[in-house]
């Protein structure tokens, strides 16, 4: 009888953002907080990300969070973030999917009225408030990464497309800022391959002419993520709006504005002068999602002027499967699972 191995999942999607929530079907991971066991399974056992991001289980514009029991008591669960550049430390739009499917799912008790509480991420606590109403959850309100800007309004040559000039901001991971209309965008639906194609080779860029280094993290890799920002419009006293596009891997958009790229958005507003504490950007995706940012406070750190925000959207639950891995399938590659799937052989 051939080998399988089952995984509990809670499919759900923030913004158009698919995040394939791991419940069930893994064992304890080694490590004294949730970013060590991050690094674990980064290091040690990536076969799960790869698994459920790759044909046949998966694409690559999904996303993958596996719950965890937190490390830090303050906290209800932890979550470890898989995507297909690999293990982003934070991320808005996956917080915001764990947790609406941890409320979904009995792990944190659903109440009605604004229900707070803490997950563990591996960039640490994460604050979450969550809105029930008749039993659903309506939106969900997570604390955004610290975001800055490292490098305001640089320019560079990029084969191809000439001078490009952008900001740099970090928000979770360093993310390049540039005018969409100045690029030649409208931001609508049909330029999204255009978009992908722009993005990469302007990513491609910086990577070959500079690092950037986070002033307690250090090194944190080549820069992965542009962020498109369409032009922005006052809609009312201390509420913005603005057309985004995030790229984060090749050939891949984000269905939503991401949550790490409105938080760099904040924090370049801010920098620009643009926005005061309690003022909140709507960012509209290409498909007409949004998100909001608050912009909190701002606090000077080494040096930095870091933007302390919060993100508010909503997730909507798309299905609740066991995943039955086949060890035999061609097509399926189950080395790197064993060592961490519980033991669920037929």
């Amino acid at each position: 009888m051939s080998e399988t191995l089952k995984i509990k999942l809670m499919d759900t999607h923030a913004g158009g953002d698919v995040s394939r929530i791991v419940f069930a079907g893994i064992d304890r991971l080694p490590g004294d907080t949730v970013r060590q066991q991050m690094e674990y399974l980064r290091d040690d056992a990536d076969g799960l990300r790869r698994l459920l991001l790759n044909e046949p289980y998966g694409i690559p514009e999904m996303s993958v969070d596996l719950i965890v029991p937190a490390c830090d008591p303050e906290a209800e669960v932890g979550y470890i973030i898989m995507e297909v550049m690999g293990y982003p430390i934070y991320s808005g739009s996956n917080t915001l999917c764990t947790a609406t499917a941890v409320l979904e799912s009995g792990l944190v008790e659903k109440r009605e009225g604004l229900r707070s509480f803490k997950m563990e991420s591996p960039a640490g606590l994460v604050n979450i408030e969550a809105r029930v109403r008749d039993g659903v959850v309506e939106s969900v309100t997570c604390g955004g990464l610290p975001s800055y800007i490292d490098s305001y309004r640089h320019r560079i040559h990029v084969p191809n497309l000439g001078d490009v000039t952008y900001s740099v901001a970090y928000s979770g991971g360093f993310y390049a800022l540039v005018d969409a209309a100045a690029l030649g965008f409208d931001l609508t639906l049909d330029e999204e391959r255009d978009l992908a194609r722009c993005a990469e080779a302007i990513v491609a860029a910086l990577q070959a002419e500079r690092g950037f280094s986070h002033y307690t993290l250090g090194d944190v890799g080549p820069l992965p993520f542009l962020h498109f920002m369409g032009p922005v419009e006052q809609v009312s006293d201390h509420f913005y709006r603005s057309r985004s596009a995030t790229y984060v891997h090749p050939g891949v958009i984000c269905r939503s504005t991401t949550g790490t790229g409105t938080s760099a958005r904040l924090a370049l507003m801010h920098h620009e002068g643009m926005i005061s504490p309690g003022d909140r950007l709507e960012t509209v995706s290409l498909r007409g999602s949004g998100f909001i940012g608050e912009f909190i406070e701002v606090n000077n750190v080494d040096g930095h002027q870091v933007v302390d925000n919060t993100i508010t959207g909503k997730s909507y639950v798309l299905a609740h499967s066991e995943t039955v891995v086949n060890c035999d399938d061609p097509m399926v590659d189950c080395a790197g699972l064993h060592h961490i799937l519980t033991d669920s052989h037929e």
